[in-house]
């Protein structure tokens, strides 16, 4: 059942990444600065922080099954509207659409991680599905790039889009879920706001202000970086963008192997999770000497090790909840959790146009490597241990949450 949350997330990326390989093209057409630019990435980011917020606590109460199958269809939808940008404002507004929807992704997802693996092995299962981030990234340069020379940009947006409706038929004909978790997850979660009081929850949301902004910038801004710094043209994007998403796509795979090895070898799962944490945050610190760097293949590799870095944390980070929590919670402690990504995000996408508008991205690539110690020290030193909280009882239907000591 991962595979359909893996297809979901490469189609998910392959629909943002569309904006991000078509944007030298679009900011010229509309004659977008770069403030502009970061201003329509915020109206994303705007919608996607709101919808973390609503979306997780909605997908436990419909279940994974009703809920994931809203998203696609919302986002999709969103995503095929983009042929009828016509300047900034409309632009904006579609990608405000596109964020309500994808902001669903990442908590349906953990949810199916939850409902169908044990605790070894779902950081590996979230590491495989989080890969379709990576790999939608890694396909969507040569893909983009193709349909928008060959059919143009508006035709570009609307077959992408098309994809998530062929992912919902296979979706809503095999997914169910398992027999031996139906009434922990059919159990009342609790609400948001008492999640919101716990240690973990508050934390994990801390921490994602600071990491998740890494990765939008790679998302959204290293195409056109490539384009300013290096001179490429939309052809040689096509044909290098892609890159550091392959061994992003590695980070996932390993960076989630790496925890349950570590657990194999008799370390706990507290211990296991925050070691990998933090030997993840580390690798991304290659930002700072790819802000220096002339030489376009030497950016690349370092950028590169970044991302291989972020998507190791991330692959790790997302098996948290169901350590800490019930499956019938695990929905809504993400998309909580997730506000600081979409927080984070708006700020620091808003910051990058500004800042490069007036200086350039290398202090830009600097900020990117720092930000991530940040929210390893909080995952470190502010969460607390990884372990089930006192206090909740699914099965028997008792969802009342204990604050963390």
């Amino acid at each position: 059942m991962v595979g359909f949350a893996f297809l979901a997330t490469v189609i998910n990326y392959l629909d943002r990444q569309t904006l991000s390989v078509a944007a030298p093209l679009l900011t010229e057409k509309f004659q977008m600065s770069g403030e502009s630019y970061g201003l329509v990435l915020t109206a994303f980011m705007l919608a996607y922080t709101v919808m973390n917020g609503v979306s997780g606590p909605l997908l436990d109460r419909l279940g994974t099954r009703v809920g994931y199958a809203l998203c696609m269809a919302w986002w999709s939808t969103a995503g095929v509207l983009h042929a009828l940008a016509c300047g900034p404002w409309t632009l904006g507004l579609f990608r405000f659409l596109l964020g309500m929807g994808e902001a669903g992704n990442w908590p349906a997802a953990v949810k199916v991680v939850a409902e169908w693996f044990p605790a070894r092995e779902r950081a590996l299962a979230s590491g495989i599905f989080n890969s379709g981030a990576a790999i939608g990234a890694i396909v969507a340069p040569p893909l983009v790039a193709a349909l928008v020379l060959t059919i143009g940009w508006q035709a570009a947006f609307v077959a992408v889009g098309l994809l998530g409706y062929a992912w919902l038929a296979g979706w809503w004909w095999v997914y169910r879920t398992p027999p031996h978790v139906q009434r922990e997850v059919q159990a009342p979660p609790a609400t948001p706001w008492r999640l919101l009081r716990t240690r973990f929850v508050a934390s994990l949301l801390l921490s994602k202000v600071f990491l998740d902004p890494v990765w939008y910038f790679y998302i959204f801004w290293f195409p056109k970086y490539l384009s300013t710094v290096h001179g490429m043209d939309t052809v040689a994007i096509g044909k290098t963008a892609w890159i550091p998403f392959v061994t992003a796509d590695l980070g996932n795979i390993l960076g989630g192997w790496f925890s349950g090895w570590l657990m194999r070898r008799g370390l706990g799962v507290s211990a296991a999770r925050k070691t990998t944490v933090v030997l993840s945050a580390l690798l991304m610190t290659a930002a700072i000497p790819a802000a220096f760097c002339a030489n376009t293949a030497g950016a690349i590799a370092l950028v590169s090790m970044a991302t291989f870095g972020y998507t190791s944390y991330s692959a790790t980070a997302l098996a948290f909840p169901a350590d800490v929590f019930p499956r019938n919670m695990v929905g809504s402690i993400w998309g909580l959790a997730s506000l600081g990504s979409g927080l984070g995000g708006m700020l620091f996408m808003w910051l990058s146009g500004r800042v490069i508008d007036a200086f350039g991205y290398t202090p830009v690539f600097v900020a990117y490597g720092i930000l991530p110690l940040i929210a390893a020290g909080i995952v470190l030193f502010v969460m607390g241990p990884l372990r089930p909280l006192a206090g909740l009882n699914p099965a028997a239907g008792d969802s009342t949450v204990t604050r963390s000591p």
